[in-house]
């Protein structure tokens, strides 16, 4: 019998045994309609909006290290008690190797009132002679011997901002004090500023760059941060082309020839190719007048987009910093979520990104090797932050004791670096490392990255990837504004916005028509590259919530494909806003619970079946024409 006889009964079959398992509708958890304010801000209201964010971000950043600190402290104590002072030694420098920040530490017996002091080999022992460093270790040695903890304010020295936290022991005869750089905070400040957009896109890096308006590519000046949302950026001696017919090797040493530059580099059905001395316009016209191309486009540049409601169901992890700082976790009702699916490590989310910290203890076992665009020799190593922060939230490991909680127990992260450390890539290295992900086995692709402009060379890679059933999930952006940012305005992404804790629409997170869902993206706590903790805000926070969900669907229900879980994720929704989907919330924030409890259903909506059951032929057809 031909597949199309035996197709179409099969169909109708199917859809008369659905007729029969109808679900009912679910209980409605729509959340009280906030108002929205629709007017857009002046450039002076939003960037004083957006530097709150950013003080929030510090200040709770701040609070994480702390904590952090206070556990290392007890995790030397634990560890070092009765061991020799070579051992001590030992252990300490090798701990320093690993966490920069703990600069010295102290062992203080308080019988005898004498102190051992260990300095990190990376570290600046002359600090230890100033004097506020001197007065706040020489406090915190004297509150050990009273058997008190201690812990310092901040302070500044030689540029760099400290504090000293000391804890005696549980039978009062020793304690550790401990001297602790920030250094991350002013990484944190510096890198939220990008990625809130308070200033123009970076500078730094190798890239020679033009600013355009991404609806008449005129170009435009960017002089403050609130001008990126009317700016794409991208190379100015560069052009992507795809050709109706590939050519062949004798046409592009023409090309090379022609341009007098090196053979154009290919990826897919498209290439770039790159001039020293002639502009984009120029190049255009050259592609257009002599190869009439299927479409030549700019090359642009893609950057980071980052920017009591608890139920526990049993499933309260014993991670250091959830109960205090992960609100976003119980407000997506994920800790409910917990007890139908934790998830599969056979489903891997690729972050592509800026890297993972690899060495980072609470992602130990969750990153698999992945892939470096930039330097295809190196490992995926972040440089920047926003990776790992992005990783921590898909799949920090929970109940370890330590840090904070992942929204997956056991799905695994691919890094895919494809942007270097000023943040920043090209739409050549999205789209390879969006290919990579797709071709090595992801189920989902999160890309908390974005830019103004479409660039149909990085649409057929989204497509690419889409056709191979993969669930990619984009931020929207942080410019508050409702211009679609791509890649999350292309059809086949997830496009996700952002919430505060009070599942408000963040001030900063980009709106419209195009979006999907929202998600928590107000300082968001997670991992942060040398064994440290950062709370961050952004849509890029916003987007690993639904790119962890997606893994959890194809999970609990991996027979469902990419369009059946976006659909799922849609529909199982906390609504916010105006009833049903609108342009400040989309369909609503994303409930984990909800979502799960409709996947782990053995069979799918009946608007949906009949698709559902073509793909799933089809997917059968091409295994058996393999």
């Amino acid at each position: 019998m031909s597949r199309q006889k035996w197709l179409k009964p099969l169909l109708g079959a199917a859809a008369g045994v659905l007729l029969i398992t109808l679900m009912l509708p679910s209980r409605d958890h729509r959340h009280t309609p906030q108002p929205e304010y629709t007017a857009k801000m002046v450039p002076q209201q939003e960037k004083q909006l957006k530097k709150g964010i950013l003080a929030l971000d510090v200040s709770a950043t701040d609070s994480l290290t702390r904590m952090d600190a206070r556990q290392d402290i007890q995790y030397v104590m634990r560890e070092l008690h009765g061991k020799t002072n070579d051992q001590k030694k030992h252990f300490i420098r090798k701990l320093q190797q690993s966490h920069n920040h703990l600069h010295t530490l102290q062992w203080i017996h308080t019988r005898n009132g004498k102190n051992n002091t260990y300095t990190g080999s990376k570290a600046q022992p002359r600090l230890l002679n100033d004097p506020q460093i001197k007065s706040s270790l020489a406090v915190a040695r004297r509150s050990v011997m009273q058997n008190k903890s201690y812990e310092s304010a901040a302070f500044q020295v030689d540029g760099g901002k400290y504090f000293v936290m000391a804890e005696p022991s549980t039978d009062g005869t020793y304690g550790v004090a401990v001297l602790v750089s920030q250094q991350v905070l002013h990484d944190v400040e510096k890198h939220q500023r990008k990625n809130l957009r308070l200033i123009p896109y970076p500078k730094e890096g190798s890239y020679k760059v033009e600013s355009v308006h991404p609806d008449t590519l005129h170009d435009i000046t960017v002089k403050t941060g609130h001008d990126n949302e009317n700016a794409s950026h991208y190379f100015e001696n560069e052009i992507v082309v795809r050709f109706r017919h590939n050519p062949d090797q004798r046409q592009l040493h023409e090309i090379a020839r022609d341009l007098r530059c090196e053979p154009g580099r290919k990826l897919g059905y498209t290439y770039v190719f790159h001039s020293d001395n002639m502009s984009y316009k120029e190049l255009n016209q050259y592609f257009s007048k002599k190869w009439n191309p299927l479409y030549t486009e700019p090359h642009y540049m893609y950057l980071t987009n980052e920017k009591k409601l608890f139920n526990s169901d049993g499933n309260v992890p014993n991670d250091l910093l959830f109960s205090r700082y992960q609100w976003n976790l119980p407000a997506t009702e994920t800790n409910r979520g917990w007890g139908l699916s934790k998830g599969s490590k056979n489903v891997t989310v690729a972050v592509v990104d800026t890297g993972v910290d690899l060495d980072h203890p609470d992602l130990k076992g969750q990153i698999l090797s992945g892939h470096n665009v930039v330097k295809p020799s190196k490992k995926p190593y972040d440089d920047v932050g926003h990776g790992t922060h992005v990783a921590g939230i898909i799949s920090a490991l929970v109940n370890n004791g330590e840090g904070v909680a992942g929204m997956t127990w056991y799905n695994k992260v691919m890094p895919v670096k494809v942007l270097d450390k000023s943040g920043s890539g090209t739409t050549y290295s999205v789209a390879e490392g969006i290919i990579w992900a797709a071709d090595h086995g992801a189920k989902v692709i999160n890309l908390s990255l974005g830019n103004y402009a479409q660039a149909e060379f990085l649409h057929d890679a989204i497509k690419y990837a889409y056709d191979k059933d993969v669930v990619l999930v984009a931020a929207t952006g942080n410019d508050n504004t409702e211009r679609p940012g791509y890649p999350a305005a292309y059809p086949e992404v997830f496009a996700v916005s952002a919430t505060d804790s009070s599942m408000h629409r963040a001030s900063f997170s980009n709106y419209g028509d195009y979006v999907d869902v929202m998600a928590p993206g107000a300082s968001i706590a997670s991992t942060y590259p040398g064994n440290q903790y950062a709370a961050l805000s952004g849509t890029s926070m916003a987007s690993p919530h639904v790119s962890a969900l997606a893994a959890l669907i194809r999970s609990i229900n991996p027979d469902l494909t990419n369009k059946e879980v976006m659909d799922l994720m849609r529909k199982n929704v906390i609504d916010l806003g105006a009833p049903g989907h609108d342009k400040y919330f989309g369909y609503g924030q994303i409930d984990v619970y909800k979502a799960l409890k409709a996947a782990q259903r053995p069979y799918v909506p009946l608007q949906l079946y009949p698709q559902h059951l073509s793909d799933k032929l089809k997917s059968l057809l091409k295994k058996l024409e393999m």
